[in-house]
């Protein structure tokens, strides 16, 4: 039977890891049952089949997706504030503020200004 000695260096030169919080550690993934009308889980699973993912692959970038459409979106109405808020042309005060009334209210102040009434897109029959 061989003898075999596992070599280990000193004590010394030994090197403990410690985490100081400046290196980021890798996102917690947490377990999260989400309820899907029939058709829109048939979508995601033919969205799935087709890019060879799984379900919860493509949910989480359909997620991951809306999310930055929704910064973009809100970046977009700050940036029009911002510049209905500078504007001194009569002409562009009332243009800008009719695209933040599109972009706050949908077109529905359009379809005010016609006399409609306007409600919101979840009242109704």
């Amino acid at each position: 039977m061989i003898n075999r000695r596992v070599i280990r260096p000193p004590l010394h030169i030994r090197t403990t890891l410690v985490h100081n919080g400046v290196m980021r550690t890798a996102n917690k993934t947490v377990r999260q049952s989400v309820s899907l009308p029939a058709n829109v889980a048939a979508q995601v699973r033919s969205l799935a089949k087709a890019r060879r993912l799984s379900a919860n692959r493509i949910l989480l970038e359909l997620i991951e997706n809306g999310e930055e459409a929704e910064k973009r979106k809100h970046q977009e109405f700050v940036d029009l504030a911002e510049r209905f808020r500078s504007a001194t042309d009569p002409e562009e005060v009332k243009r800008l503020g009719d695209q933040m009334g599109r972009m706050v209210f949908g077109n529905c102040c359009q379809e005010s200004r016609r006399g409609a009434i306007c409600r919101p897109a979840s009242a109704g029959t």
